[in-house]
């Protein structure tokens, strides 16, 4: 079977001055193969508007870089959840999270329970990156090769995931379903 051509978005959900954000979603992308999958990025610390909204409905998944803040995830990324509806429908997202004992968990969980209220599919594996401070290098992210397992992992169910829903889109923004 040939693999589908597909879209995602990376969304970069840190806005804080003095963001790791960038760094981590950098990471991510320099742990998949060069092949397989086209990615656009939109940084929430960029304004957004229409073009993101095109971005956003053209994507087959998502993948969602968030810091933890306050037990949760920053509230920029609820502003564009809450900002878009079938843009999301019936599409998967995986998240990158980071912080510092727990990696972001927290944030991700909270997460977990929004997107499954706008239809999106939330993967079960993604990364989860403690402490990502301390292994910064002028601003570059240099983890182990369990930490890029992790991230190749996230995407092979993200594309799985994005080549199963993408054929039912369609039928879905046409107003069958």
């Amino acid at each position: 079977m040939t693999p589908t051509h597909l879209n995602f978005v990376l969304i970069i959900a840190s806005v804080r001055a003095g963001r790791i954000g960038p760094s981590v979603a950098r990471w991510f992308l320099d742990q998949l193969p060069p092949e397989g999958a086209e990615f656009d990025v939109i940084d929430l610390a960029e304004p957004t508007g229409a073009a993101t909204t095109r971005l956003l409905d053209h994507a087959d998944g998502f993948v969602v870089v968030t810091p933890e803040y306050n037990h949760s995830y920053p509230g920029e990324l609820k502003v564009l959840i809450d900002a878009h509806r079938t843009e999301w429908k019936h599409k998967p997202v995986t998240f990158v999270s980071y912080g510092g004992m727990s990696g972001g968990l927290r944030a991700v969980e909270h997460l977990r329970t929004v997107v499954a209220e706008v239809y999106m599919v939330g993967t079960r594996n993604g990364v989860v990156i403690h402490m990502p401070w301390e292994h910064l290098d002028d601003g570059t992210l240099t983890l182990d090769d369990t930490a890029g397992d992790s991230a190749r992992q996230a995407m092979d169910e993200l594309i799985w995931w994005a080549e199963l829903l993408k054929p039912q889109r369609p039928v879905v923004t046409r107003g069958v379903a």
